[in-house]
């Protein structure tokens, strides 16, 4: 018996990384699963080894329209939404003086705009099936700044608000919102081309747990708010990030 019996998720950005992570552990957890992504080979080949309880459909998660036409194939195939992971994510790497416009738009669009439409697009499903649970992925840097990550800092902000802003406003309807905050996770969204020879452990090695984090170690987590047995958490924010955010260690001190 899986955690996940009898749910049906969206998740967005799902193709690889932790968004597929999350994809085939909520399908071993005995989710149906629509999953969506720009990177259509990809997402194919990760639905054709997963099987026929995971779907692959094309969605850029800044369109509407594409929000409405995966709700849809959810319910046409598996039945009302319980359950949205909002996962697609971008990172640009660039300073308050040099980022463009542009760059910062496209953070925003992805980041921000496509997690609010994927919330609203799902609420009349969740709400057919008598509720369900909305799990927004934002980043330690939904707390804290970085340099360099203006852009990316103001979506994960962005994303930890309208988090608690849903859950106020859905919660009687059975909908449960959270948001997730990952530190650094081994992804190929943090395999910045700008940094070819950078060790990924390297950065991590001063916080409580010395290395980055795995993918399925925050599908765990998803599963966890995915499932009834976060059944009182509403409104939250859940924090896997190698104790970064517990304070700033003293070399020497430890």
């Amino acid at each position: 018996m899986g955690k996940l019996d009898g749910k049906v998720a969206i998740v967005s950005g799902g193709a690889r990384g932790q968004g597929e992570a999350e994809v085939r552990m909520f399908v071993e957890e005995g989710a149906k699963v629509v999953f969506g992504d720009v990177l259509d080979e990809e997402g194919q080949t990760v639905a054709k080894d997963i099987g026929d309880d995971a779907v692959y459909q094309h969605l850029d998660v800044t369109k509407a329209a594409d929000w409405a036409a995966i709700v849809k194939t959810a319910q046409e195939r598996f039945g009302d939404v319980t359950v949205l992971v909002n996962n697609a994510g971008i990172l640009k790497i660039a300073s308050l003086e040099s980022v463009t416009l542009e760059d910062y738009m496209a953070v925003i669009s992805v980041n921000q705009v496509g997690c609010f439409l994927g919330m609203q697009a799902v609420v009349p499903s969740m709400k057919a099936a008598g509720g369900g649970s909305i799990i927004n992925t934002s980043s330690t840097n939904g707390f804290i700044g970085l340099p360099s990550t203006l852009a990316y800092t103001a979506s994960k902000f962005a994303v930890r608000g309208m988090t608690k802003v849903a859950a106020i406003e859905l919660g009687h309807s059975g909908i449960r919102v959270n948001s997730v905050h990952p530190g650094g996770i081994d992804t190929a969204m943090v395999r910045l081309p700008e940094f070819p020879d950078l060790d990924p452990n390297a950065i991590y090695a001063m916080y409580p747990i010395p290395r980055i984090g795995r993918p399925e170690e925050i599908a765990k987590l998803m599963v966890f708010l995915a499932s009834d047995d976060s059944s009182f958490s509403t409104g939250a924010e859940f924090l896997a990030d190698g104790g970064m955010l517990a304070g700033h260690p003293i070399p020497g001190m430890e």
